[in-house]
């Protein structure tokens, strides 16, 4: 395989994993690592380097789009991202003191229990809890266009989703994967924010949280300006078209991609991890 038809195959399965990554509010790394490491061979951890690259433009392709729309919450990925920010710095300083196989079984382990829990749909009910008094304070309840009309819906448990986005940010800087599975499960399930904002509101962080790391990973040279400008550009593209098609998507279907997805890499990750593949 000659460099053009690498770059071209890279551009192609980047396009995908972008798609995904703005449909579930993945951001497209966890998709990108597990491809790149697994099909094209590419050492682990200049593919977290090239998957931050690609989270930001992720972030920066779609969450425009779905702040246009309405669906995220800004003042709740701003707050949240303060969390994740310094558990990303936190993350990107250990990368070099772990090793490749056991960065790869963390994320095959993070990304089975994401599908996990993803997938326990909390109901409505019919007496709505009463608003949380922090979020009340903080201004982050908020509305949505959803199929049958504009949705209002409240936040809940404000610290321990603050807590949740620590280790998620932790996760982004060590796997470089945006650590937005562990951002819409903290949101959707912590939170009680509807499944759209969540994965909306998880675009918007992203792009934040690896800048943070991103930083970190070009200064010790794991970088490759080669690799990461078809990856960002196939992740660029990939996401915009993946914001057309949310907001016409029921949250059925975007809960069964987003676990379907994930619990075959994560499969795969641990798999490879435990052989010591990388």
């Amino acid at each position: 395989m000659n460099v053009i038809e690498f770059t071209f195959l890279v551009w192609t399965g980047s396009l995908v994993a972008g798609f995904l990554g703005a449909l579930t509010g993945l951001g497209g790394g966890v998709v990108l690592v597990p491809l790149l490491t697994l099909f094209f061979k590419v050492d682990l951890r200049y593919a977290i380097g090239a998957s931050l690259v690609s989270v930001i433009a992720t972030s920066s392709g779609s969450a425009a789009a779905y702040v246009k729309e309405g669906f995220s919450n800004i003042r709740i990925g701003m707050f949240l991202e303060i969390a994740t920010t310094i558990g990303a710095l936190l993350g990107a300083f250990l990368t070099a003191k772990v090793p490749a196989s056991a960065l790869a079984i963390i994320f095959g382990v993070v990304l089975l229990y994401s599908a996990y829990v993803s997938r326990r749909t909390r109901p409505r009910t019919e007496t709505p809890e009463p608003p949380d008094p922090l979020a009340t304070k903080l201004k982050m309840n908020g509305t949505f266009p959803d199929t049958s009309g504009i949705r209002n819906y409240n936040v809940y448990r404000v610290p321990a989703g603050f807590g949740v986005m620590f280790g998620a940010g932790a996760i982004s800087g060590l796997l470089g994967i945006g650590s937005g599975a562990l951002k819409v499960v903290a949101m959707d399930q912590a939170m009680k924010i509807p499944f759209k904002v969540s994965t909306t509101t998880s675009n918007f962080m992203i792009g934040v949280t690896a800048a943070a790391s991103a930083g970190v990973y070009l200064s010790r040279g794991y970088i490759d300006p080669g690799l990461a400008m078809p990856v960002m550009l196939g992740v660029l593209i990939g996401s915009l078209m993946g914001t057309r098609v949310l907001v016409k998507t029921q949250t059925k279907l975007l809960r069964l991609v987003f676990s379907t997805v994930i619990v075959l890499l994560g499969l795969e990750m641990v798999l490879k991890g435990l052989r010591g593949g990388f």
